[in-house]
């Protein structure tokens, strides 16, 4: 407060005594405590200040003890007193100071925009929101490329990156920076600008940077008939850095998978190593990157596009598929087919087709309706399937670009019977044969299904011929002979596979009643059991020992036998060998056919045909 006198507040004190009976009630009020800057008025009982200039920043609590004494404040008088605790509020009476005039901050050129780079501070004694600040740049060198931004909780203000930094373009910035109260008082005007400044002074620091491209893509356009490794633009890079280091340049194959395009390390010249083709690819997207040659991990990308421009180097041809033909009965003139074409080249002006025949043709004409189609007209009355079922038709179509490229494509016309009017009934000369209902192709499949199952059927009767077995005796007169097969060489003593011999020691094991396969027996008889030989028993005592039971016994039949103890074997493929046969035959029997089976029967043809040679000597 700058004026003394000020009403501060009132205090009253009460008297229980009769204000009537003298003075005994009349109050009168004194200060105590706080003086010099405070008084209080005796009969009222108000507190004012009683210094002029009172200053909150210096104190801002006071504490006034207040009396108030009866029968007018003279001696033997009755007081009380109270305290009165008064705060000193405050207003906008004192501008923002910095504690320093001159501020240095140092940051690395590679500092993105928007990086806080430091903070400036103005102190206010007030406080409240007649502290509040706000900071901007009114001057300097940096003003394009830093902003200040004010920090309301802190009061501070924040310097920012406005503009990419570049060490080697400029190493210092100068900025003028102003704090201002956002509430000034207009009753303390006279006290000054509620404002303060400071000069911030900013140093860059040099960074080793990736290599700047001079542009940021690049757009390349080039026709698709160019020879292969020809330049089709150049990419242009540099070293920021006051070091300038060379600068190696690359294609990023994952932008250039066919590897159509390669680039000169040196210099960013890109050109062509394979073929072009715009109806293939009319854009490539590629990424070339730039490296620092003492620094190659530092590098920058660049994206470039590259234009194909069409060449006229693909022929028309026919836009689809025709199936064409003509009635027998149709007339010279007569509309049978629309044909259109399509180019895969596109043309500044768009597409222009042409439609001519190849050679003059009897049968048909094409007659070009100027509008990218052509129609085929007949030229005579009558046509007939049964002469010439199918017309082969060339076509030739031409465009109107430059160098002018023409295909010839060959329409099938086949000739048809058709109604009065107009549809389609048979193309086929051979339709008017056939079954109604059935194509050349069904009869054809039906003919096919027949010839494999026939196929099936002789190759299942073959196998079945093939594993049929031949009869055991080829004599025509009972012989009763056994035929043992001798034509599969067994292991060897070694071989344990081929029968069980556990058979010849257990004769217990062959089943009960089991006959003779080779004969049909007259009368059953019941074998006779007899002791199993021990497991020890040797095999030839045991053969021995069954041959000579076999001997004695009387049932047994008046014939050669040899009893099998394994599994049957094979039939054979020669005829019967037994004696038994040779001596029931009539007449000698000749044996000289066992020389031409080979030379396993050598020893049977010298045994048998010695025995005729010795039956003629005597």
């Amino acid at each position: 407060l700058d004026v003394s006198g000020t009403s501060v507040v009132q205090v009253t004190a009460t008297d229980a005594d009769d204000p009537s009976y003298g003075n005994s009630a009349r109050i009168i009020y004194s200060i105590l405590q706080g003086q010099p800057y405070f008084s209080v008025e005796p009969e009222t009982g108000i507190i004012r200040t009683a210094l002029p200039n009172m200053n909150r920043e210096n104190r801002e609590q006071y504490q006034v003890v207040i009396q108030a004494k009866d029968m007018g404040g003279q001696m033997g008088g009755l007081s009380g007193t109270t305290t009165v605790n008064i705060t000193l509020t405050d207003v906008n009476d004192n501008p923002p100071r910095f504690p320093q005039s001159t501020i240095h901050l140092r940051i690395p050129e590679s500092s993105p925009v928007g990086t806080a780079i430091g903070s400036v501070k103005a102190t206010d004694a007030d406080t409240g929101k007649n502290a509040e600040v706000e900071y901007k740049i009114i001057d300097g060198d940096g003003t394009d490329m830093f902003d200040i931004v004010t920090q309301k909780d802190t009061q501070e203000g924040i310097i920012t990156v406005r503009k990419p930094l570049d060490y080697e373009t400029r190493r210092l910035y100068t900025l003028k920076v102003e704090a201002e109260n956002t509430h000034v008082d207009p009753r303390f005007y006279y006290l000054g600008p509620f404002k303060d400044t400071t000069i911030v002074k900013i140093s860059l620091e040099d960074v080793d940077e990736p290599p700047v491209f001079s542009r940021s893509s690049y757009l390349f356009e080039v026709h698709e008939d160019i020879e292969l490794g020809t330049i089709i633009g150049t990419v242009m890079a540099r070293d920021p850095d006051s070091a300038s280091s060379p600068i190696r340049f690359s294609l990023d194959r994952h932008t250039d998978l066919d590897r159509i395009f390669n680039i000169h390390s040196g210099n960013g010249s890109i050109y062509t190593s394979k073929p072009l083709d715009r109806e293939i690819s009319q854009w490539h997207n590629l990424s070339v990157i730039a490296a620092e040659i003492n620094n190659p991990k530092d590098t920058t990308r660049v994206p470039v596009y590259v234009r194909i421009l069409d060449v006229n180097d693909n022929a028309p041809q026919f836009a689809v598929f025709y199936d064409t033909f003509v009635c027998e009965n149709a007339r010279a003139g007569q509309l049978i087919q629309t044909i259109s074409a399509v180019d895969k080249d596109d043309p500044l002006g768009g597409q222009k087709f042409f439609f001519s025949l190849a050679a003059v043709n009897p049968n048909f004409t094409v007659q070009d309706n100027e509008d990218n189609t052509a129609r085929i007209l007949t030229r005579r009355n009558g046509f007939s399937r049964h002469e010439i079922s199918t017309y082969l038709l060339p076509v030739v179509i031409s465009d109107n670009d430059y160098p002018i490229q023409s295909s010839t494509g060959t329409l099938t016309i086949r000739v048809c019977a058709c109604d009065i009017r107009g549809n389609m009934q048979s193309c086929n000369a051979e339709a008017l044969l056939l079954p109604a209902g059935l194509s050349t192709g069904a009869l054809v499949a039906i003919l096919l299904c027949i010839v494999i199952l026939l196929v099936i059927v002789v190759l299942f009767a073959a196998l079945k011929r093939q594993r049929k077995k031949e009869p055991l005796i080829l004599s025509k007169e009972d012989i009763r002979d056994n035929i043992v097969s001798y034509n599969d060489e067994g292991g060897g003593e070694e071989d344990t596979q081929a029968f069980d011999i556990g058979t010849l020691r257990n004769p217990a094991a062959i089943e009960d009643k089991k006959l003779r396969r080779d004969i049909i027996p007259e009368t059953l008889f019941v074998p006779r059991r007899t002791p199993s030989a021990p497991d020890n028993t040797d095999v030839r005592d045991f053969i021995n020992q069954r041959l000579k039971e076999h001997d004695t016994d009387p049932s047994a039949p008046p014939y050669d036998s040899l009893a099998t103890y394994a599994y049957e074997g094979n039939d054979s493929v020669a005829e019967s060998l037994s004696s038994l046969e040779s001596g029931t035959t009539e007449g000698d029997q000749n044996y000289d056919y066992l020389r031409e089976w080979g030379p396993q029967f050598n020893k049977l043809a010298e045994m048998y045909g010695g025995g005729e040679s010795d039956k003629d000597n005597s």
